[in-house]
């Protein structure tokens, strides 16, 4: 039976919107308000960097789902990139994912959580890094007994994210006393834009997994682009709000000079020791419930990869456990990559590089649309979906994403080339695999 066919259509707009929500919003917004304020100088600059971030996610998640629709397979941007582009466009994208996106994203969160945990209890600082790479081992194991477990978590966390960003909020801005617009943030960093937009776009990742339930729902024409344009308005309100709130509690300065440490700060200060202790929890749990769902789906990638002989030692980590049903040497692979990581640089650059690295790809999965609609230009079968107001909002998102890129090589010109670089070296790799194919074959 064909795989597509046999999907249940159940799902309907409320649904579709959660989804989006609960792909969106995990650490991101805990950890960065500092960063987008240091690199933009003060508070109004800064708001305005989480909107034009939102404004970005909101035309590329418009954009992706055509792409989506029109490409209905497992994979995500490495299969559109294979599918549009070909083999060695497609290979070097989940190259990118492999080496660079998921193991940084990964390491990142794990040492969000465990700076987080260290200030929670008054440890020592020095023991972030441990309680961090523990936490990212223990969840590997736990995911690694199968989906089902990492699913509990996953849903058992998801709900838990919602509760300090609504309390932080509500009682920020009701209670809070101290300047919000035009804030100076006291940093002597040189002011970018871009490097503030591409903080913010950590917080907004996520967004490319809404095109994934197409095949799922009653009325995707209709459904897909109000759950996206709805769940991403709901995620940059709530974005802008916490901010707002963040800055109505704390100097713009303080939250800079506190870093991952300012929202649970602002709690203690709303709600005293022990309700900005359970605020704080409350944010723990966000990033420990993100960085499972990372460790549940990024090693897919490789996975799929090895699976089509396109990386070395295919056979291993295309090896799927008989008793679990899980991939765990791919997913031991990326975890391996994430702790090397961890031990050798901050949660702030592996983040920023992460996303640097994948939106390159991501510019050419914006023009995809326009290739797939001249591709399919002949065919009588109408689109399931067509991303509104064509062309322009994926040409936004293609401006968008050259400028985040651009700006970034401008102005981080050597930690941009080591990203160029480790992709580029995934080129002598997919030659050898593809010579090593033809001498297998003769």
């Amino acid at each position: 039976m064909n795989q597509e066919a046999a999907l249940k259509k159940d799902i309907g707009l409320s649904v579709a919107m959660s989804i989006v929500i609960g792909t969106v919003i995990g650490s991101g917004i805990f950890m960065k308000p500092g960063s987008v304020l240091e690199y933009t100088g003060n508070s109004s600059l800064a708001l305005l960097a989480w909107t034009l971030g939102g404004l970005i996610t909101l035309a590329g998640g418009l954009t992706i789902a055509e792409v989506a629709t029109q490409i209905p397979k497992t994979g995500g941007l490495y299969v559109y990139m294979e599918e549009v582009y070909g083999k060695l466009w497609g290979y070097l994208s989940g190259w990118v994912q492999t080496v660079i996106y998921g193991p940084a994203v990964i390491g990142a969160l794990g040492l969000y959580f465990g700076s987080l945990i260290v200030n929670l209890f008054s440890w020592e600082k020095a023991f972030g890094l441990w309680v961090g790479i523990g936490t990212v081992l223990f969840l590997t194991i736990v995911n690694n007994f199968g989906t089902k477990y990492g699913g509990f978590v996953q849903n058992l966390f998801t709900i838990g994210k919602l509760v300090p960003i609504a309390l932080i909020i509500v009682f920020g801005i009701s209670q809070g006393n101290e300047q919000i617009m035009d804030a100076s943030s006291g940093a002597f960093t040189e002011i970018s834009m871009g490097a503030a937009i591409l903080a913010t776009l950590f917080a907004y990742d996520g967004w490319l997994m809404v095109g994934f339930v197409a095949g799922e729902m009653k009325n995707p024409g209709k459904t897909l682009p109000r759950a996206i344009v709805g769940g991403i308005l709901i995620v940059m309100a709530a974005y802008l709000l916490v901010n707002i709130a963040l800055l109505h509690v704390l100097p713009a300065s303080e939250i800079v000079r506190l870093g991952e440490n300012s929202a649970a700060t602002a709690a203690t200060i709303l709600f005293g020791p022990i309700g900005g202790k359970l605020i704080a929890v409350g944010i723990a749990v966000s990033i420990f419930g993100c960085l499972n769902g990372k460790i549940l789906t990024i090693p897919r990638v490789p996975f799929a990869m090895a699976e089509r002989n396109q990386l070395p030692m295919a056979k291993v980590f295309s090896k799927v456990n008989e008793k679990y049903g899980t991939p765990i040497a791919a997913t031991y692979l990326q975890v391996v990559i994430a702790i090397i990581m961890m031990l050798l640089t901050d949660p702030d650059y592996l983040s920023e590089m992460a996303i640097f690295a994948v939106y390159f790809f991501y510019i050419f999965a914006f023009y995809a649309v326009f290739k797939l609609r001249k591709r399919n230009a002949g065919l009588k079968q109408k689109r399931v979906y067509s991303v509104p107001l064509y062309p322009i909002i994926p040409v936004f998102a293609i401006i968008g994403s050259v400028y985040i890129v651009g700006s970034t090589i401008l102005n981080d010109p050597a930690d941009s080339l080591t990203a160029i670089l480790i992709t580029l070296a995934g080129l002598p790799v997919y030659y050898g695999l593809q010579r090593r194919s033809k001498q297998d074959s003769l």
